[in-house]
Formats: C-alpha cells, sequence, structure tokens
C-alpha cells in the first residue's frame, strides 16, 4: 500500500474513532503489505487486520485493542508498550518484541510466537491454545489464568514469570528455564517438563498428575499441597528422574 493511501485510511479511522462511528470509516487494512510500516503510537483500535503483512514494522505504543489480526504476519514487528488486547489467532509473531505490551483476554491461539520477546509483558486470561512459543522470552510476564493448553514453550525463558491458576495441560516445557516461576494453583497435567529448571519455583498447589519430569531441576521448588506424578521422591535428589504417573492422581507428598 503506498504511504498516501495508508495516511488517509489512517485519517478515517482516527474520525470515525472519534466521532463514534458517525463520521469517516474504519480502518479495513486485510490482506495489506504494510512491511516496515512506521506506525509507532498509531490508533487502530477496532480496525480490520486479517491477513495484513506487518513484517517488521514499527507499532510501538500502537493501540490495537478490539482489533482483528487473524493471521496477520508479525514477524519481526516492534510491538513495545503495544495494546493487543485483540484478535491474534493464528497470527505470526515469529522474533517479536512484545516487551511490556498488553495482551490481556487476547486470542492467541495457534499463534506463532518462537523467539518472540514478551518480557514483562501482561498476557492476563489471554488464550494461547496450541501457540508456539519456542524459545521466547517470557521472563517477569504475566500469565495469571492464561490458557496455554497443549502450547510449546520448549526452550523457553520463563524465570520469575507469574503462571498461577493458568491451564498448562499438555504443555511443552522441555528445556525451559522456569526458574522462581510462579506455578500455584496452575494445571500441569501430562504435560512435558524434561530438563526444565524448576529451581525455586512456586507449585503449590499445583497438579503435576502425568507430567514428565526426567530431569527437572526441583531444587528449593515449593511444593505444598502439590499433586506430583507417581514415583516422584523428592528425598532422593533435586535433580531426578520419574516414571510417568497412572490415570490416577495421588495426593501430594509431605513437605
Amino acid at each position: 500500500m503506498k504511504a498516501e493511501d495508508l495516511k488517509n485510511v489512517l485519517n478515517e479511522h482516527k474520525l470515525w474513532i472519534d466521532s463514534d462511528g458517525k463520521e469517516g470509516s474504519r480502518a479495513d487494512l486485510s490482506g495489506q503489505d504494510l512491511s516496515d510500516a512506521d506506525l509507532t503510537g498509531v490508533d487502530l483500535s477496532r480496525a480490520i487486520l486479517t491477513d495484513t503483512s506487518l513484517y517488521g514494522a514499527n507499532l510501538a505504543g500502537a493501540n490495537l485493542r478490539w482489533a482483528n489480526l487473524h493471521g496477520a504476519n508479525l514477524a519481526g514487528a516492534n510491538l513495545r508498550w503495544a495494546d493487543l488486547r485483540a484478535n491474534l489467532r493464528d497470527a505470526n509473531l515469529t522474533r517479536a518484541n512484545l516487551t511490556r505490551a498488553n495482551l490481556t483476554d487476547a486470542n492467541l491461539t495457534g499463534a506463532n510466537l518462537t523467539g518472540a520477546n514478551l518480557t514483562d509483558a501482561i498476557l492476563f486470561r489471554a488464550d494461547l491454545l496450541g501457540a508456539d512459543l519456542t524459545d521466547a522470552d517470557l521472563n517477569d510476564a504475566d500469565l495469571l489464568a492464561a490458557n496455554l493448553t497443549c502450547a510449546n514453550l520448549s526452550g523457553a525463558k520463563l524465570a520469575h514469570t507469574n503462571l498461577n491458576c493458568a491451564n498448562l495441560r499438555g504443555a511443552n516445557f522441555t528445556d525451559a528455564n522456569l526458574r522462581g516461576a510462579n506455578f500455584t494453583d496452575a494445571n500441569l497435567h501430562r504435560s512435558d517438563l524434561t530438563g526444565a529448571n524448576l529451581a525455586g519455583a512456586n507449585l503449590s498447589g499445583a497438579n503435576l498428575t502425568d507430567a514428565d519430569l526426567t530431569g527437572a531441576d526441583l531444587a528449593d521448588a515449593k511444593l505444598t499441597g502439590t499433586k506430583m506424578p507417581e514415583g516422584f521422591d523428592i528425598s532422593k535428589n533435586t535433580k531426578f528422574q520419574v516414571k510417568k504417573s497412572s490415570e490416577t492422581e495421588p495426593s501430594g507428598p509431605d513437605v
């Protein structure tokens, strides 16, 4: 899309927003190529951006609340401080910068966040069902009550991340850094924690039944009221190998 055409669309959208829909027109940029565009601080709330290419675009501080970004390509985009309380279903956010972005209640189902930077990002109740977060940086992010069912977080960094009450059923945390993370009351049933670093993590009240903890490091982890896999024995070693549990859900060990 030409720069002048994009400017006109944004001006019409601003008028539409400011007049509560009485003037101007809602931005529909679906399928457009906006690669490397400078959209710093732009208000694209409620805009239609389905299948739009925003590859390498600068959206720092942009307002994308309630925007439809289904299938959009945001690979390498700068979304630092952006408001992304939006529909990002199946979006490509590979290596995107989402530092301190607001993704509260965002729909990231099936999204590709491989290598993305989500440090200090807010993901309250975000839906990341089946999302790919391989090697993503989620250090200090807040994923309170988020849904990460069957998400791939292999090699991801989640040091001191808040996963309180998160649904992590069947998630892949192979070789992930979860040091000091908060998993209080989280559901980790059938999750893969092979080789994960859980040193100092808070797993109080978490459900780890049928989880694979082969080679995981649980040094100084808090396990009060935790439902552990069958065969777990904390007294043997904090770096241990356990067999997978059966379908029964044994109560947690005495700590």
